[in-house]
């Protein structure tokens, strides 16, 4: 893999979640009923940066729910595997902000959205993501986006968050090289 560009730094990560932080309460007219479910691996601090900004600007502690996807991928034989949610209310009701690092085919989110489903019945389920790099698969956008960016199907988008990684950053890989 080589790089080809930096292209986030921590700064403008903060930038962009604050931006989605504030995007998220407009669209929903304010925190009620709002729930934040990040999913594994690097969508759960994301949440959890989220909703420490709307806290800050709102005063307002939004739950934030983790959800692993494994179980409920196409791509994986996954019968006999555990549920593994963290989710801290009820779904019922609840408007849903699934909250990822980077959107690519959509595969994702649809497993996402077939494990929130199977936990109950939200009003509605919305998206957020650091980066959309396009290349659908399937019929699913972001709601939230921290930024858009067009690559090739030979290019990664690598996000590295400090809780994970010890570092904040966003790159742009080539595989083809």
């Amino acid at each position: 893999m080589v790089l080809k560009a930096k292209i986030m730094d921590e700064l403008q990560i903060e930038r962009a979640l604050i931006r989605i932080s504030h995007e998220i309460i407009e669209r929903n007219s304010g925190t009620e009923r709002l729930l934040l479910v990040g999913i594994k691996t690097r969508g759960v601090p994301l949440a959890k940066r989220i909703q420490s900004n709307i806290a800050k600007a709102y005063g307002v502690e939004v739950p934030v729910g983790v959800m692993d996807i494994t179980r409920y991928r196409d791509d994986v034989e996954s019968d006999d595997m555990p549920k593994s949610m963290d989710i801290p209310v009820d779904i019922e009701n609840k408007k849903v902000v699934l909250v990822d690092d980077v959107l690519f085919t959509g595969r994702t989110v649809r497993a996402a959205i077939e494990g929130i489903i199977a936990e109950g019945r939200p009003s509605c389920i919305q998206l957020a993501v650091l980066v959309d790099r396009g290349h659908r698969e399937l019929p699913i956008r972001a709601d939230f986006v921290g930024k858009n960016l067009p690559t090739s199907l030979s290019e990664i988008v690598s996000v590295n968050l400090a809780e994970n990684d010890g570092e904040n950053s966003v790159a742009l890989y080539d595989m083809a090289e």
